[in-house]
């Protein structure tokens, strides 16, 4: 990925804000196996300010969608409150195998890590962190459900477990679910929008991000958008 593709993923931009739409296997920051992150590409993202922008919370590598940066300290100290008093709203969408018999429900299972040698690993464990999250049936296909999924808590892997422990894994998962580690579909979550109180005297900032290739076809299948290929849903 070069600047300019960086760049062309923009979905939001302010004197404090940024949101991008991060792409499906990015890494936000790197890590001890090296390869390229968005972290190489935030000077891109600069637009005239004297330092880089900063990512305000963290999105799984595989995981697509709305990704909140900050562009200087005070900003980045503003939006990182926001997220510690859960002010920001995030919707994901996953298709997942099977899915639920309801419409909407909670899950309200605590995790923790799985080993102390994979600590990105999460497990449900009673003695683990309280972990909530709420969603929303949005459309229905063959053996695969869309979600709407709405963490209340931010805990690693969250989402991913959470479907996994319910029996609707998310597909694509190759950890918590039934893909291959490789050669897979690729992980069916994506990031749609956000709702940033940035501003006190102001409405939230809302921003979306579009539905991503790789998804289309199965949330298409399921109903939540139009068979036109061209249309930016």
């Amino acid at each position: 990925m070069n600047a300019e593709e960086i760049v062309s993923r923009l979905l939001y931009r302010d004197a404090l804000m940024l949101v991008i739409d991060k792409p499906a296997g990015l890494p936000v920051h790197p890590g001890p196996k090296g390869g390229e992150t968005l972290f190489h590409h935030l000077d891109s993202l600069r637009f005239g300010l004297p330092r880089r922008p900063e990512a305000a919370h963290r999105l799984d590598k595989d995981t697509s969608g709305c990704l909140i940066l900050g562009r200087h300290p005070k900003a980045i100290a503003r939006l990182n409150e926001l997220f510690r008093r859960n002010e920001v709203d995030k919707v994901y969408w996953a298709v997942v195998e099977g899915g639920p018999h309801e419409e909407e429900g909670e899950i309200d299972l605590p995790l923790a890590p799985k080993s102390p040698d994979r600590g990105w690993w999460m497990k449900v464990d009673p003695k683990g962190q309280p972990s909530l999250t709420r969603w929303r049936v949005l459309g229905r296909g063959e053996g695969l459900t869309l979600l709407e999924l709405r963490p209340v808590t931010g805990r690693t892997h969250q989402l991913r477990v959470h479907c996994a422990a319910m029996n609707f894994p998310i597909l694509g998962d190759p950890i918590y679910g039934t893909a291959p580690r490789f050669h897979g579909p690729g992980l069916h979550l994506h990031a749609r929008s956000v709702s940033v109180p940035l501003y006190p005297k102001k409405p939230p900032i809302l921003v979306e991000a579009p539905v991503p290739e790789h998804m289309r076809a199965q949330v298409t299948m399921c109903g939540a958008l139009p068979e036109n290929p061209d249309d930016p849903a």
